[in-house]
């Protein structure tokens, strides 16, 4: 929900909502091919879920700009991250009948200020960082003749991804929404596991943020005489 250490403190306080998860991993043979997780099978944890519900600017995130690890070169990088991420986490929870992928779309409007502010701050730390690149690459230049080597101008000269592109309107969501689409129809048609999970995309078009949109769909589903009990979030 954007709230700082929001998660570390809400563990803090009460440690017995964490808990280990078995996860199955890719079997790799000798000759090189790799044998994916059969998702058919029983969950490995011990219990099943029929709904997960993703927010997915928890992972769009991380998977285009990394802290632990190079950023993507390009979108089309980002998007297979992203895919790799989220096969990940319904590997692991393994929903039986319903996965809802929610990603923010426009704000309310009490909170529209506060994302503002955000985005221009990222703007301008962004904008900084751009520049304090640029002094190095020249201060570097100077020191080797006015010449860098290829590999070094390259690795200092690439731009950063720009975080503020995960808004809604921008071509990237579009790009997002797309993306998504083909892929959860890939697995749909490849996976035994996807085969007879009801798939439901609310993307940066429908307004409210992605939490939000989840909340909306699961009393929805409460209010239903047919509610589906089981979830993971």
């Amino acid at each position: 929900m954007g709230i700082p250490a929001a998660f570390r403190w809400l563990s803090n306080r009460y440690p017995k909502i964490i808990s280990p998860v078995i996860e199955d991993q890719p079997i790799t043979m000798d000759d090189g091919t790799t044998i994916p997780v059969d998702t058919t099978k029983p969950n490995p944890n011990g219990e099943e879920f029929d709904n997960l519900y993703l927010d997915m600017n928890g992972i769009v995130h991380p998977c285009s700009h990394p802290e632990d690890r190079p950023a993507p070169k390009d979108e089309e990088e980002m998007m297979l991250e992203v895919f790799r991420y989220t096969d990940r986490v319904v590997n692991m929870v393994r929903p039986r009948k319903i996965l809802m992928i929610a990603v923010d779309g426009v704000a309310p409007r009490a909170k529209m200020n506060q994302q503002r502010s955000r985005r221009f701050r990222a703007a301008q730390e962004a904008k900084e960082k751009e520049a304090d690149k640029q002094e190095l690459l020249k201060l570097l230049k100077q020191q080797n003749g006015g010449t860098l080597p290829h590999e070094n101008a390259e690795t200092i000269a690439k731009k950063a991804f720009d975080s503020n592109s995960i808004t809604p309107g921008t071509p990237f969501m579009d790009i997002l929404a797309t993306s998504l689409r083909y892929w959860c129809q890939y697995k749909l048609n490849t996976d035994p596991g996807w085969a007879k999970l009801k798939i439901l995309i609310s993307d940066a078009t429908v307004p409210g943020e992605g939490e939000h949109k989840i909340m909306s769909f699961v009393r929805s589903q409460r209010a239903s005489p047919t509610m589906t009990r089981t979830h993971a979030t």
